[in-house]
């Protein structure tokens, strides 16, 4: 038998559950069925707080998104050009410590060949991206270097590369200093 709650904490605690089956296995490998057992729940419970298994993968999606976006943008107020962009990174980096989150994005990048979820995680994206370029004023090819950066962050910690002793997994990891993108313009890039 479940254990009472309110709807508002039984929905946080299955967004909780389904994060990690989501994160683990992605949109067509996560089952509803283990996300409910774990909640203590029935599977017709889970679809009726959420509808369908692609509607709670998407919230889960946007979410993670909107942690790096809400967090790089709180990160770099106050602040314009390389010093927005070097506290938007710093916070980025630290984002990359909950690998819930940043393996919910990626599976949200894996599961773009259905429409629906390519459309939101564009969307997404495109709020990552206006979040650098706004916050920081720079020009749209300094926005995509960082951005590229970022993502070879995420694919090196998806892969646990502070785990790998190797030249590779070390180039990974090096940090990349904001005096790197003073180089990085639209005249360089002629």
């Amino acid at each position: 038998m479940a254990e009472r709650m309110s709807g508002t904490d039984r929905r946080a605690q299955v967004l909780a559950i389904a994060a990690k089956e989501f994160a683990e296995h992605g949109l067509h490998g996560a089952s509803t069925e283990a996300i409910a057992r774990a909640a203590g729940i029935t599977q017709a419970y889970v679809f009726r707080i959420f509808g369908t298994k692609k509607a709670l993968f998407l919230e889960l999606v946007q979410a993670a998104f909107a942690r790096v976006s809400d967090g790089m943008r709180v990160a770099g107020e106050g602040k314009t050009g390389l010093d927005a962009l070097s506290a938007m990174g710093a916070q980025y980096f630290d984002l990359l410590a909950d690998r819930t989150g940043l393996l919910l994005q990626l599976q949200g990048f894996a599961a773009c060949g259905d429409p629906e979820v390519r459309d939101v995680v564009r969307s997404c994206f495109a709020r990552m991206w206006d979040t650098a370029e706004d916050g920081t004023g720079l020009e749209p090819v300094t926005v995509k270097t960082f951005l590229a950066f970022g993502m070879l962050l995420n694919t090196g910690a998806a892969m646990d590369v502070e785990q790998v002793e190797a030249g590779w997994a070390e180039g990974v990891r090096t940090r990349i200093r904001p005096e790197l993108f003073a180089h990085v313009t639209t005249e360089a890039n002629r």
